[in-house]
């Protein structure tokens, strides 16, 4: 409640209870004098009461002043604190604002570099699916798949050995024609390589949803090599002409290895047929012995013609050896024949020093001219 309110309030209250004297006073039939001493007190009181309300009032107007001015101050002072928060926060902002657009424009840098990645790497993925494709549509096709083992094996045998020691589609006595014809001197003679790929009894295999079709495709894939196995051993293995052995390539390492690691029977039955199943890491390693074999075979052959060369040379060192005898005798003679020369000129030089003597002398010493022994240590 405001203050002036109060005093008000006090001032009313004095006035009522003042008026009750007067009225009390009046009804018990007072004095004049009382009641005008009465009404100078009331009249007094209320100076002061009046007088009092005044400073009041002052006093609260001062206080207002006070509380406007220290509310404008507060005033002032959130403003200023807010616009000092408001700015910073547009601060932040920009800041962020900046920052955000900076990673936003590295990601979408980074974005970019990896849809260009990807792009390439899917075009990539698409050629080799059209490749793939085309792998397939060879592969489907036995002839085509034939065709594709041949290649292998041909980029193979050319890779490892001289053209010399091999020939593709080679004919044999019989008229048929092996893919490829190891020429080895006997023993042990020259090897055929026949290319196989038995692709569905595998593919089969490799499919098989349980046990009882995993057994089935597991028997017709053993079945096919066998046949293979067969046909290499009854046509290609030609007593008198060709090895006593054949080999069989799979250009497949996954046929291969299926092959050794679950077919054991069969592996053995080929090894009893004398046809040796290679795959391409193995066929490698044959050839590498093949070359070695081929290497010891070319230095037997020349085994001869060197002993002839190096006796041929031997007999030419024997004559070198006689003719620089020779010349060595006929530099001694020669020095022999310089040492008499020397000789001769050291007395025709002193002859002609005793001459010369001679002529420059007297006339008395002519007749010594017959004992020039005495001169011969001047000269």
């Amino acid at each position: 409640m405001d203050a002036s309110v109060v005093m008000a309030g006090l001032a009313v209250a004095v006035l009522a209870l003042l008026a009750a004297a007067v009225l009390a006073l009046k009804g018990r039939g007072g004095r004049d004098e009382a009641i005008q001493r009465a009404v100078e007190s009331l009249g007094q009181s209320q100076s002061a009461l009046t007088g009092r309300l005044a400073q009041l009032a002052d006093s609260q107007a001062a206080t207002q002043a006070q509380m406007a001015e220290r509310l404008d101050r507060q005033e002032k002072g959130v403003a200023r604190a807010v616009e000092e928060r408001l700015a910073e926060l547009a601060k932040r902002l920009d800041e962020g604002l900046a920052s955000s657009s900076q990673r936003q424009a590295t990601t979408l840098h980074d974005l970019r570099e990896r849809l260009a990645v990807i792009d390439a790497a899917q075009k990539n993925i698409t050629e080799l699916s059209a490749q793939v494709v085309g792998l397939q549509d060879i592969l489907s096709n036995k002839q085509a798949r034939g065709a594709f083992g041949e290649i292998q094996l041909n980029d193979i045998v050319t890779a490892m050995l001289p053209p010399s020691a091999y020939r593709f589609q080679a004919p044999l006595g019989d008229g048929r024609r092996v893919d490829c014809l190891l020429e080895l001197p006997n023993p042990p003679g020259s090897i055929a390589v026949d290319a196989k790929f038995p692709l569905e009894s595998y593919h089969a295999l490799r499919q098989a949803r349980d046990d009882a079709e995993r057994t089935q495709a597991g028997r017709a894939f053993a079945t096919a090599i066998l046949k293979h196995v067969r046909d290499i051993a009854e046509k290609y293995i030609v007593p008198g002409e060709t090895a006593e052995s054949a080999l069989m390539f799979l250009p497949s390492e996954a046929i291969y290895a299926e092959l050794h690691a679950n077919f054991p029977d069969v592996v053995e039955k080929s090894f009893r047929a004398k046809v040796w199943i290679v795959s391409p890491t193995t066929l490698m390693a044959t050839l590498n012995t093949v070359r070695a074999v081929l290497k010891d075979a070319r230095m037997r052959e020349q085994a001869g013609l060197i002993q002839k060369e190096v006796a041929t040379l031997l007999d030419d060192i024997g004559r070198l050896d006689d003719r620089v005898t020779a010349l060595d005798r006929h530099f001694g003679q020669a020095v022999e024949d310089i040492r008499q020369i020397r000789i001769s000129t050291d007395k025709v030089v002193k002859r002609a020093d005793r001459i010369e003597s001679v002529q420059l002398g007297d006339d008395t010493a002519v007749p010594e001219v017959a004992a020039p022994q005495a001169r011969l240590p001047v000269g």
